[in-house]
């Protein structure tokens, strides 16, 4: 089997629900994964809006995450932090979750959430690093990553 990410929220390269949006609930949205490499330690999840205009813009970060889990729970809201796990600056230079936004012009953004299984327990970065940071050190020891994609707009 593949590693995965799933929701049950919305169906990979579907809309991604108003409630998880910024004008909405703002929550941070269920996610599930299955199927990790042997040897996975811990996780790294990045969620970003690949159409964003300069380059990808990173709206949530979460890292350290216990290499025996399989889930995130849905967020309380965009000012708490999910399950009290370490997160990074996203690119609005908050250290929590920040949904999906409409954009001028209409056009649906994709949004990617992208989830790394690492061969160790802890990044080797300062605290509070911002997002760039944490998937630049995620890569230097990821095993396998897994994505699920979402629309909004």
């Amino acid at each position: 089997m593949a590693f995965t990410l799933t929701s049950p929220a919305f169906q990979n390269g579907q809309p991604i629900p108003d409630r998880h949006a910024r004008r909405g609930d703002n929550l941070s949205p269920f996610l599930e994964w299955s199927d990790p490499p042997p040897g996975t330690q811990s996780y790294v999840l990045v969620m970003e809006d690949t159409d964003a205009p300069s380059q990808a813009s990173r709206h949530w970060v979460v890292y350290d995450i216990g290499g025996d889990r399989r889930h995130l729970a849905e967020g309380r809201s965009s000012k708490a932090r999910t399950e009290d796990l370490p997160h990074g600056f996203n690119d609005f230079g908050n250290l929590h979750y920040d949904g999906p936004d409409q954009h001028p012009g209409g056009k649906p953004h994709t949004y990617r959430f992208r989830l790394a299984a690492l061969g160790i327990a802890n990044l080797p970065i300062g605290p509070e690093p911002d997002a760039l940071v944490v998937w630049q050190a995620a890569r230097e020891n990821m095993l396998a990553e897994a994505e699920l994609i979402g629309t909004y707009g």
